[in-house]
C-alpha cells in the first residue's frame, strides 16, 4: 500500500488533497465530514475586508433608520459598533477545534493596516497556517504593474513580520512575470504558493441588460494546465512549498500535479459537483496509480516531470508551442 504522505510549508500532511476555501467549510459537520473522507488539510472561507465594510454599512443603516421615530425605539435599536470580523474568527475558531486535521485561514485585504491587524487575529483562532490571497482588479490607469506588485510585496513582509505560523500566496496567473513574482515573494519570507487563484467573472444579460454573475462559476478539469505549466517550471528553483489550484477534479489530476512539483493540491469544485466523498474516490484513485507504478511514496516521483528534472530543457518553452502548430499542419 502507497504512503501518501507529504508536507506543505513544514505541516506534515496525511496525503496531497487539501479541501480549498469555500462556502462548505463554515459548516462544522462538512468539515468533519471532509476530514473522515481523508482530507489532509483544510483552508477555511477567506475573510474578506471589502465584505466587513459593506457589512458595517449596512448594520449602520439599519440601526440609524430607527433614529427619529420614536424615543423609546433608539433604546431598542442603539447606535453599536458593528462586531467587524468576530462572527467570522468565532465560526473559524470552533471548527479548528472540531477537527484533528490542519486548518488554515485565508484573507484578503484592501488597507495595508488591516492586512496585519486581520492576521494576528486570524492566528489567535489556532489555524496553523495563513493564505494570502491576493484578488486585485486593476482599475487605475495610471497605475503600472510593478506598483502593484511592490505593494503587494510590502504587505508579504508586514505580515511576516506580525505572525509565526507559515504564510503562503494565493496568487493569480495576471502577472507579467509570475516567476518573478513567486521569487520576490519568497525573498520577502512567503512559505508557500498556491497557483492559481480563480476568479469569478461577470457576464452580461442581453434580455436584462445588466451584469450578473452566473450561477455555475465552477472549474473544468482543462483549467489545470496552467498551474500544472508553472508548478513545473518553479519545482527545484524556490525553496517554498507549491500547491496546486484550480481544475483538479481527480486522482490522476493530483497525481500530474506531483509529478510537475506540487506538495500538495487544492480541490474545491468537484466537491460541489461530486459530493465531499469525491476526496475518498480521489485518494483511492491515486493510491491505486501509485502502486500500478510502484511508487512506494509520493516522494519517489514528486517533481520527476518538472523542467528542473527533465533532460529535454525545451518542454517547458516556447518550443513546445511551436512543435504543436507544426504538427497541426501536418
Amino acid at each position: 500500500m502507497a504512503d501518501l504522505a507529504t508536507k506543505f510549508m513544514g505541516l506534515q500532511l496525511r496525503n496531497p488533497v487539501v479541501i480549498g476555501a469555500n462556502n462548505l467549510v463554515t459548516g462544522v459537520d462538512n468539515c468533519k465530514k471532509m476530514e473522515d473522507a481523508g482530507a489532509a488539510a483544510i483552508v477555511y472561507k477567506t475573510l474578506f475586508e471589502e465584505q466587513i465594510e459593506l457589512e458595517r454599512l449596512q448594520l449602520n443603516e439599519e440601526l440609524n433608520q430607527y433614529n427619529e421615530r420614536h424615543a423609546e425605539m433608539i433604546r431598542l435599536f442603539p447606535d453599536i459598533e458593528h462586531a467587524g470580523p468576530r462572527e467570522h474568527l468565532s465560526h473559524l475558531r470552533t471548527v479548528v477545534n472540531a477537527v484533528a486535521i490542519p486548518v488554515i485561514a485565508s484573507l484578503n485585504c484592501t488597507c495595508d493596516e488591516t492586512w496585519i491587524d486581520y492576521a494576528r487575529q486570524l492566528e489567535d483562532t489556532g489555524v496553523k497556517a495563513l493564505e494570502l490571497n491576493f484578488y486585485a482588479v486593476p482599475g487605475d490607469f495610471k497605475r503600472d504593474g510593478k506598483a502593484i506588485i511592490n505593494e503587494q510585496v510590502d504587505v508579504v513582509t508586514e505580515v511576516r513580520k506580525n505572525v509565526r505560523i507559515p504564510v503562503s500566496v494565493k496568487l493569480s496567473p495576471f502577472y507579467t512575470n509570475v516567476l518573478m513574482v513567486v521569487q520576490n515573494m519568497y525573498y520577502a519570507g512567503v512559505d508557500g504558493f498556491v497557483l492559481f487563484n480563480r476568479m469569478f467573472q461577470p457576464d452580461i444579460d442581453l434580455e436584462k441588460l445588466e451584469h450578473h454573475f452566473p450561477y455555475d462559476h465552477l472549474s473544468h478539469e482543462e483549467d489545470n494546465r496552467l498551474p500544472q505549466r508553472y508548478i513545473g517550471l518553479l519545482y527545484g528553483e524556490i525553496r517554498g512549498s507549491l500547491c496546486a489550484n484550480t481544475g483538479i477534479f481527480t486522482g490522476h489530476d493530483v497525481a500530474k500535479m506531483i509529478l510537475c512539483g506540487a506538495d500538495c493540491v487544492q480541490v474545491v469544485s468537484t466537491i460541489y459537483k461530486n459530493g465531499i466523498s469525491q476526496v475518498r474516490k480521489i485518494l483511492d484513485e491515486l493510491e491505486a496509480w501509485m502502486d500500478q507504478k510502484k511508487f512506494d511514496t509520493v516522494d519517489a516521483f514528486h517533481g520527476k516531470l518538472s523542467r528542473k528534472q527533465l533532460k529535454d530543457p525545451f518542454a517547458y518553452r516556447r518550443a513546445q508551442y511551436i512543435d504543436v502548430l507544426m504538427g497541426d499542419k501536418g
